[in-house]
């Protein structure tokens, strides 16, 4: 009977990075991170050093031929994650410049191993290993030359029980390169401008004796570091009981809450679809003032006008008091996976039970161009991640009211939300007139009327089912109340 080898996991100190690794990075892996100038390689060898290294388990980061010590370091350290006592105590930092430009290989590998054995690293980092390989080519040495050396460094660095991260600048992804070859991992890094917008997104293309995420991540850079956002499939998600089973939330509209059984079934997601004005948002304030009427708390994710610039507004009132968290997303660099991570963040922090997006027109600007052509089928996983953890889920969606048929959104999104709501204009006694009805309510019986409904200082108001004389789906829709 043979026994398995365990293998431990690092937790590289990455936000979502672990969860795309599968679980963390494997020790005593030797691995490449890749990438275009400015993707952001260095920044996260960094973040991940400074994360794993102590003085009992120290990193030694090796500079060749890149940019000096002292200026990568006046850089790295505006991140939160920069640790600048840490320095010269768990973290050593050392030129290989010299022995790099000699072009031998031999020269820069006893220089490594004169290094290691005098330090005795957990970590070990080499920046730019493409500088190395340069060098080589430089100085008219076989290719053969190199991949000895590559082999002999990653035998070495296993043998001392050393995580190797060897940082390059690589453009593509089919260099003949012996490094690919003998790399445990291999963290592809992207970035590219679409109209204004800088997106930035990660692949393991390789990580031996696990099972990453397959696909392309998107990340960002900020004052924090490099966060990555995993796609919702991978999101964990923590469920919470909010409510009993069978509990339905009012939406607080009265008739409205009837013409639903009794409110919206706790846990549903529901889409308000109408034309501009027809006071889709309205119904939304509406949802998560009585939310926090029922002691509940909410988050409104704004794609459009913030709360605090609707005068009056309820929801500012409810967001000042700590009831409702506000997600600003009103901006066109993000990815839904990035959207869906803030989301989460603030359902976590107020236990929330309500959630508004406000509103998927919007979302879908908000969103950078190269992510829009697969928006249909993300929003989908976002919105099913989202019922995921118990929050009970109101968008809305902006549509042309054409006055002579009938949609219930502009993206094909009916069927992944259990209930609609559509709000219309009709012409009525040579007035327009809002109506609505409930279209849909999955697994719950409700009303199919025609209801008219006017909006004033206290939200909507809800009248009598409307009774049609002619046909309000051809020509010129005329009716009376009944």
């Amino acid at each position: 009977m043979t026994t398995k080898v365990t293998i431990n996991r690092l937790a590289t100190g990455v936000p979502g990075l672990d969860d795309v690794l599968g679980g963390g990075l494997p020790e005593f892996s030797f691995n490449l991170i890749a990438g275009q100038p400015g993707s952001g390689k260095t920044t996260l060898a960094h973040q991940m050093m400074f994360a794993l290294a102590t003085p009992e388990r120290p990193a030694l980061y090796l500079t060749v031929l890149g940019e000096p010590p002292l200026k990568m370091l006046r850089y790295q350290q505006q991140f939160d994650f920069f640790k600048p006592g840490e320095v010269n105590r768990s973290v050593h930092f050392v030129n290989l410049a010299d022995e790099t430009l000699t072009g031998d290989l031999d020269k820069v590998l006893e220089r490594i191993v004169a290094e290691v054995e005098a330090r005795n690293p957990a970590y070990l980092f080499v920046d730019s290993f493409r500088s190395v390989m340069l060098s080589n080519e430089g100085s008219g040495n076989s290719h053969n030359n190199l991949q000895r050396f590559v082999q002999q460094l990653g035998m070495l660095m296993t043998s001392w029980q050393a995580t190797t991260f060897l940082i390059g600048e690589y453009f593509v992804e089919t260099d003949a390169n012996p490094v690919f070859t003998v790399a445990d991992g291999l963290i592809w890094m992207r970035q590219s401008v679409q109209r204004n917008s800088m997106v930035r997104k990660m692949e393991i293309m390789k990580m031996r004796g696990q099972a990453s995420l397959a696909g392309l991540h998107t990340f960002r850079i900020g004052k924090a570091g490099i966060e990555v956002f995993p796609p919702a499939s991978l999101v964990a998600l923590q469920r919470h009981a909010l409510h009993a089973p069978g509990t339905r939330l009012k939406l607080g509209v009265p008739r409205l809450d009837e013409m639903l059984g009794g409110g919206l079934p706790a846990g549903y997601s529901l889409l308000v679809a109408g034309p501009s004005g027809s006071g889709k948002s309205v119904l939304a304030a509406s949802f998560l003032a009585e939310g926090g009427r029922a002691g509940e708390t909410g988050v409104i994710a704004a794609f459009e006008q913030q709360p605090d610039r609707r005068r009056n507004s309820v929801v500012d009132d409810l967001i000042k008091a700590g009831r409702v968290g506000l997600v600003d997303a009103r901006r066109t660099d993000l990815s839904i996976d990035e959207i869906l991570q803030q989301m989460l963040a603030e359902i976590r922090r107020l236990k929330a039970s309500r959630l508004v997006i406000d509103s998927l027109s919007g979302f879908e600007l908000a969103v950078a161009p190269t992510f829009r052509d697969d928006f249909r089928e993300e929003l989908a996983r976002l919105v099913a991640a989202l019922v995921a953890t118990g929050v009970t889920v109101l968008m809305t969606s902006e549509l042309e009211d054409r006055y002579t048929d009938l949609r219930f959104s502009p993206y094909g999104t009916a069927f992944l939300t259990d209930a609609i709501i559509v709000q219309r204009y009709i012409e009525l006694d040579s007035r327009l007139r809002r109506v609505m009805a409930v279209v849909k309510l999955r697994a719950s019986s409700h009303s199919n009327e025609l209801r008219e409904y006017t909006i004033d200082g206290h939200g909507l108001q809800v009248g009598e089912m409307l009774v049609q004389q002619e046909g309000l789906l051809g020509g010129r829709p005329t009716g009376k109340r009944h």
